[in-house]
């Protein structure tokens, strides 16, 4: 089972009223968020179509590219 906390004054505090026996060993691995993992590639391609973001698939994998959405 995995539970969600945060870190206050050096102590992890579980969210929720979570109670684990005293003495119980637990494994604590911090969540990065996006752009804390994606931060070395986020901007670096350049030179890509205009509506890359859109048509991803066509560029990539040949598929007919999308309508412009609204």
């Amino acid at each position: 089972m995995t539970y969600r906390g945060t870190v206050k004054k050096g102590v992890v505090v579980l969210d929720g009223k979570v109670q684990l026996s005293e003495g119980t060993v637990v494994n604590v691995e911090p969540v990065r968020t996006f752009f804390e993992r994606y931060k070395g590639v986020i901007g670096k391609a350049k030179g890509l179509p205009r509506d890359f973001a859109d048509n991803h698939d066509h560029y990539i994998h040949g598929v007919p590219k999308r309508k412009k959405s609204k």
